[in-house]
């Protein structure tokens, strides 16, 4: 047990009473790990600084003329600026690394700092998924990381990500991603395939020196199979969009189904032929659980709505029930 006039066990070098004694619910990884977030969103707030304005502009035109048929310019300005910064201007980082470094005063936190020199690229295939991190393959290196979660929102295995990625200070092997982390639908695997191809046919090549000189090619390649910044399959983005046309049609909100269905779809990937079987069910799921104002519709009437089959209707809705059931229970 710790005494109030010990050295804090959280390495601020303060006396323990003067510390976390009034945060017993937080640990100290939590403390930690809140500083660290703050010093990454401080980075984001005060750079590029006016002097590398035109660099950065510069930079942002070289990847938007073969992107802009395929991303808005909002997302294509978001990958450039973390390519500016950990590939073409790395010492704009690296400067204020050394200025947090002299501002921190708990020494685990300046330890991790001295570990985040060096941000490295990363896309890889989710292979596992728990609680706080998911496990993450390189395509180039088959190398396996924990990759810190940045929210509760369900992660389906087989999808892949990419990131800036720095050691997030627990343990070894486990990082967090710089900025957005970028997820990619299932239908778009071949494209990593094809990299992945590329990449061995270069010769001594790191994957960052790869990425930072084919950056656009990537993106491209992405684009060309029908990326257009979103986190959901072709099939998967149907489904939202019959069910929401029917709810519009139908003046009714549809934002709280929506939510859900979403969480199924991407976490459960259900097997389905045609997207209106699950978004007949969907419907059905919405209106028995009061997620908008009751249509009145039986099961009949929204089967041929959808002109699907009431089996098909209630075999979906017998799985987005009993997927909302469980998520109620874990929470």
């Amino acid at each position: 047990m710790v005494g109030r006039n010990d050295p804090c066990p959280c390495g601020s070098g303060k006396k323990y009473k003067k510390c976390c004694e009034s945060k017993e619910t937080i640990t100290i990884e939590e403390v930690q790990s809140e500083e660290l977030e703050r010093i990454l969103q401080t980075f984001y707030e005060e750079y590029p600084e006016r002097k590398d304005l035109p660099n950065y502009v510069e930079l942002v035109k070289t990847w938007s003329e073969p992107l802009k048929k395929y991303l808005d310019q909002e997302m294509i300005e978001a990958i450039v600026l973390d390519e500016f910064f950990f590939h073409h201007q790395p010492e704009i980082w690296r400067d204020y690394l050394e200025k947090q470094q002299k501002k921190v005063v708990r020494p685990s936190t300046l330890e991790v700092l001295k570990m985040w020199e060096e941000p490295r690229v990363y896309i890889g295939e989710v292979e596992g998924v728990e609680e706080y991190y998911l496990t993450v393959r390189n395509i180039f290196t088959k190398e396996n990381i924990k990759l810190k979660r940045e929210s509760e929102k369900p992660v389906p295995v087989g999808m892949h990500t990419y990131c800036f990625v720095l050691p997030d200070g627990t343990e070894e092997n486990h990082f967090l991603a710089i900025s957005s982390l970028i997820f990619f639908p299932t239908d778009h695997k071949c494209v990593f395939e094809n990299l992945t191809k590329q990449y061995e046919d270069q010769q001594e090549v790191s994957p960052s020196d790869f990425l930072k000189e084919n950056g656009p090619i990537f993106w491209s390649l992405l684009g060309e199979n029908g990326y257009e910044g979103g986190e959901y399959t072709h099939f998967e983005a149907g489904v939202l969009q019959v069910a929401i046309n029917f709810l519009k049609n139908n003046d009714r909100e549809y934002e709280k189904l929506l939510e859900i269905v979403e969480d199924y779809l991407f976490e459960q990937q259900p097997n389905a032929r045609k997207e209106v079987a699950i978004a007949a069910g969907a419907i059905r799921f919405g209106q028995e659980n009061g997620l908008f104002e009751p249509l009145n519709l039986t099961v009949k009437e929204i089967a041929e709505n959808f002109q699907v089959s009431t089996s098909s209707l209630n075999k979906y809705y017998h799985e987005l029930n009993n997927y909302y059931i469980s998520m109620n229970l874990t929470k």
